[in-house]
Parts: C-alpha cells; structure tokens; sequence
C-alpha cells in the first residue's frame, strides 16, 4: 500500500487501456444514486475518448448497466458493471451472472432495517442490493454489522463502499473485469490504467499494476495500491480532456 501526492502523467492513446469508475471518479457523489445524470462536458470527452482510442475505454462501476448508460448517455460501450457482475463488451455483447436466490430474503431484511431510518435508501442492482447511509452517518456501525450477519446467513458476498454497504451475488470483481477485457481486443496488448476513488477499486488497482499499467487514485490520499492521485472528479475529467488533444 502507498500514499500518494504524484498526478499521473499524461497517457499514450495508442498503447493505453484507459479503465474509469464513475461514482466519485467520472460524476460527483449525490446524497442519492438518482440524483447523478447525464453532463454535457463528461459525456464529449468520454465519446471522444472512446473513438480516438479504438474503443479502448472501458467503465467499471458499482451502477446496474442500464443506470450507468443513462448518465454515460452511452459514451462508453464496453462496461464492467454491478462490480464485474455484467460484463459488455465494444460490440455490445453482454455476459450476465445470474442473480443468487437468496437476494429476495436479503433485501426483505434490509428494507425492514430501512424502515427504521429515513436516511436509509435500500438500491436493488438486480445481481446485487446496496444499503446506502449517506444520509445517515451514524448507522454505519448497523448497517455493516446487518450486512454482515445477512452474508453468513445467505452466502451472499459482501461489497464495502463508500458509504454503502452492499450484499451480491458472488462472482468477479472489478480487478476480474478488468483482466477479462485485456483478454480480448481491443484491449489485448494495451497498458492498462485504472482511475478510482473508492475501496472498491483497489482489487482492479492490483490487477493493472499486475497487468504492466497502475492505477490512479482520486480523492483525498489514502493507503492504496494505485501509483498515482488526482484530488478531484473535476480534476480527472481535466486529465482525460488533456489525453484527448494529446
């Protein structure tokens, strides 16, 4: 693990990988997942992107595939989504795990714990359910300590963000994905980058390092296995605009 304070420098779009959460990285944190939408400036740059570098983007993201493709406003075809639980690829075919049956019994839990707490909001993602307490600060210790009792009761994994903690069908992660993608073209051959800001993308950090590349990290400095830092998504969004006239 590392604490970082470097900028990333700028990066080759001919030999580059480029891999993007969205949350945190690509769009500003709402109180409320609903309240993240489409943004003119992100979605040029990412369309952009995307044509000069062959299709070579790809977003990996906690979001269902359908509400990530509503904020993208499909900027980004090839897309790692629900934490690697569906995977698309650039021309668009689609590899989906199937939910796990004990997701039913979780979220009847979790919208019981819910209902005790208006700060509470209970995210069905099909392959996974998220109980986010952003509103809600002082139940983190509550929600976590649920969550974890359900997984043991259920066999269902654990997924720890921020602010968010979130029960899911087992399966890959994000650092999966991002392996699975270089497999094929056109990422086969290509450096990998990883931009992220939360402890969900540590696992695909490690898997680019691994993979020849390395991972930024944005946000505050933290221990992490990403090589380099940017302190904002306004700052990422400068980086990647700065790549595109490179």
């Amino acid at each position: 693990m590392r604490r970082l304070s470097r900028p990333p420098p700028a990066f080759d779009l001919a030999r580059t990988a480029l891999f993007l959460d969205l949350d945190g990285t690509l769009a500003e944190i709402a109180p409320r997942p609903e309240q993240v939408g489409p943004e003119r400036r992100r979605t040029q740059i990412l369309s952009e992107l995307t044509e000069r570098m062959g299709g070579r983007v790809a977003v990996l993201t906690g979001r269902s595939l359908e509400d990530a493709d509503r904020i993208l406003e499909g900027a980004v075809p090839a897309m790692a989504a629900v934490h690697g639980l569906v995977r698309r690829m650039p021309q668009g075919d689609i590899v989906r795990f199937l939910p796990s049956p004990k997701l039913s019994e979780a979220m009847t839990a979790l919208r019981a714990l819910a209902e005790g707490d208006a700060g509470l909001l209970v995210e069905d993602k099909g392959s996974s359910i998220a109980l986010h307490y952003r509103q809600a600060p002082g139940a983190e210790s509550a929600v976590r300590r649920a969550v974890e009792q359900l997984a043991e009761h259920t066999g269902l994994a654990v997924q720890e963000g921020s602010m968010v903690s979130e029960l899911r069908t087992s399966g890959p992660h994000k650092g999966d994905s991002l392996k699975a993608f270089l497999g094929e073209p056109p990422f086969a051959g290509c450096v990998p980058v990883m931009v992220g800001d939360d402890l969900t993308d540590e696992h695909a950090f490690a898997a680019a390092e691994e993979m020849g590349g390395y991972g930024v990290l944005v946000g505050p400095s933290r221990p992490t296995r990403a090589r380099y830092r940017l302190p904002s998504v306004s700052d990422v969004l400068s980086w990647l605009d700065i790549g595109t006239s490179a």
